[in-house]
């Protein structure tokens, strides 16, 4: 990516913006960014600076935890979803039609409906996580819990079963590859946007020696921000927050400091 003359923080924080890179793929709905576009006069692009890659039956057999042994599946995502029904077809297992589930939200329970029948199973979902789910979980704590995750984990789940005594077994189903940033490396944005940590660890593993300058850098969630902060660079725009519950709030609310837009009606 390329380089420019360094600002002082005060003297950039609200300079105009024209150009946002968003380091993920092009959402199938555009509207809240499309909106921010029209508005603001700004110019976004979508470049996915991580994919997903799913780890082969052969690879996933030498964990020696099998989904059939489990009566309670616990799904954070829709990606856990995909890669959990596949590798139990490539291993020929079914799940029983008493198994119950577990999701983190009302869209990814409603996900799990291309795979299963919801009048033959128990489905539980949270308003925004598996933590909402507390009353539920300790409903069913004879259960047999099993949470399919990435690489990375879930510590977080992983320490609110603990706290709640119930035991849970984690099983790696699919991991986290860089995408090739080499497109990027003589564009210049003035805003970009990390949804995680991953992300951000894509960009430092491919641009070692990248600099913010006078980039502005927004981040969605706790990690992510310890990521940014880790490499020495200051965050000018958080997501996440009651404030800015999304990416496209925080950029909109940031966008209304630089990007004034004059009042039809004055």
């Amino acid at each position: 990516m390329s380089a420019s003359t360094t600002a002082p923080f005060q003297e950039i924080s609200n300079q105009r913006v024209h150009n946002i890179l968003i380091s993920q793929a092009k959402p199938a709905v555009l509207s809240a960014y499309e909106d921010l576009e029209n508005r603001f006069g700004v110019h976004i692009d979508f470049v996915p600076f991580v994919a997903l890659e799913g780890l082969t039956e052969k690879e996933y057999r030498k964990n020696r935890v099998y989904p059939n042994d489990y009566t309670a599946i616990v799904f954070t995502s829709r990606h856990a979803i995909d890669h959990f029904f596949r590798l139990c077809g490539d291993m020929r297992i079914k799940m029983s039609e008493d198994t119950k589930y577990f999701c983190a939200s009302e869209a990814i329970a409603n996900y799990l409906q291309k795979f299963i029948v919801f009048r033959k199973r128990k489905v539980f979902n949270g308003t925004k996580s598996v933590l909402d789910l507390k009353s539920y979980i300790l409903r069913n704590k004879d259960e047999k819990f099993y949470l399919p995750c990435s690489e990375t984990g879930s510590p977080e789940i992983l320490n609110f079963f603990k706290e709640l005594k119930v035991p849970i077994q984690d099983a790696v189903m699919y991991r986290t590859v860089n995408n090739d940033l080499s497109d990027l490396k003589d564009i210049k944005y003035d805003i970009i946007a990390f949804f995680s940590a991953l992300e951000i660890n894509s960009l430092f593993d491919q641009f070692p020696d990248f600099k913010q300058e006078d980039r502005r850098i927004c981040v969605f969630g706790t990690n992510a921000l310890k990521a940014i902060t880790d490499h020495g660079m200051h965050v000018d725009i958080r997501a996440g927050t009651p404030e800015a519950p999304s990416i496209a709030v925080a950029l909109e609310n940031y966008l209304k400091l630089s990007n004034p837009v004059a009042d039809p009606l004055s």
